[in-house]
């Protein structure tokens, strides 16, 4: 089997590289790695969901399928007396996600691996974040949504980053049926920002 970012133990070997990126005014430096997702950069899709995303600060936050760690270390810097916790299946991308952390001085941020929301059972946030690993299916992505409204408390919102051609009107569709309110807070070559709020 061909194995993917999604990997919880990604066998390929290490190729460590550090990268630097300005995200909402904050200049962010990841060491990356092979078997993580979107290792030569921030991807675009990321990118476009730290734009529109709004932190307060003082929120709760999730960010589910971290990576390496930069839509969560955004919001960790965007929300300096917030908590955030960042989860992945990867456990490769974990132990960046942490490194990543230290290395930018963030210390209200943690990564935990979770195969989904295992590794947070019983926990509420209010915001969580996702850019979904589209190529892990579609139930996979669905699962998050559904999943994520267990996970927020009354008020809170589900941020997601995904493209048209990848599913983005399917995938409102299935954030309408589980939250009801939901709405495109901005859309950038192809991506959709969906903002859905746990009424």
């Amino acid at each position: 089997m061909s194995e993917h970012y999604y990997s919880n133990r990604p066998a390929v070997g290490h190729d460590r590289n550090t990268i630097e990126a300005t995200l909402r005014g904050h200049r962010l430096k990841f060491v990356t790695d092979a078997g993580v997702f979107s290792k030569g950069g921030v991807d675009y899709g990321s990118k476009v969901l730290i734009e529109h995303m709004d932190i307060k600060p003082d929120a709760n936050i999730l960010d589910v399928g971290c990576g390496y760690g930069p839509i969560g270390l955004t919001a960790a810097k965007l929300a300096p007396d917030g908590q955030v916790t960042m989860i992945d299946v990867n456990e490769r991308a974990v132990r960046l996600a942490q490194e990543n952390a230290a290395l930018n001085g963030v210390s209200n941020a943690e990564a935990l691996q979770s195969d989904l929301f295992a590794g947070v059972a019983g926990r509420r946030f209010n915001t969580i974040l996702t850019n979904p690993p589209i190529r892990a299916g579609k139930e996979t992505v669905h699962r998050i949504f559904t999943e994520s409204f267990a996970h927020l408390q009354d008020g809170g919102s589900l941020w997601v980053v995904i493209q048209k051609k990848q599913g983005a009107p399917s995938a409102k569709a299935k954030l309408e049926s589980v939250f009801g309110r939901v709405e495109e807070v901005g859309k950038d070559k192809g991506y959709r920002i969906f903002k859905a709020v746990k009424a």
